[in-house]
């Protein structure tokens, strides 16, 4: 990694399979280490059950509110500011319980590569 500013140049939202709208703020092999993209998930609507093998993740909500679901266990409701840490290999899903958009920042480390997600739906 190299000491740098990342402009931010507004790439493109895509939906995915998990049923959530990601925009990729930062994944490219020059920083290997992590990798930041923002996820929405519309009202009402819960992610597929999915894992990530050898990448741990961190969610960092910044809008609306949803309940997480890790490892099979109860759900949390979580709330802008709150962090959710999950480590390699723990399924989980989220679900936007509110009437607007749940928005969160997705900081995975080492970056997120499609190889290591694995479906559990």
């Amino acid at each position: 990694m190299k000491a740098e500013v990342k402009q931010y140049n507004s790439p493109e939202e895509y939906y995915t399979p998990e049923r959530c709208f990601i925009n990729e703020t930062g994944n490219n092999s020059d920083d290997a280490d992590v990798s930041i993209s923002r996820a929405r998930i519309v009202p009402g609507v819960t992610t597929a059950w999915h894992q990530l093998t050898s990448t741990s993740e961190r969610y960092i909500i910044i809008s609306g509110i949803g309940e997480v679901e890790l490892d099979y266990a109860e759900p949390i409701k979580v709330n802008p500011g709150d962090i959710v840490k999950i480590p390699p290999g723990i399924p989980q899903r989220i679900t936007n319980i509110h009437n607007e958009d749940l928005v969160f920042y997705c900081i995975c480390s080492p970056r997120f590569q499609a190889e290591n997600y694995v479906s559990l739906d």
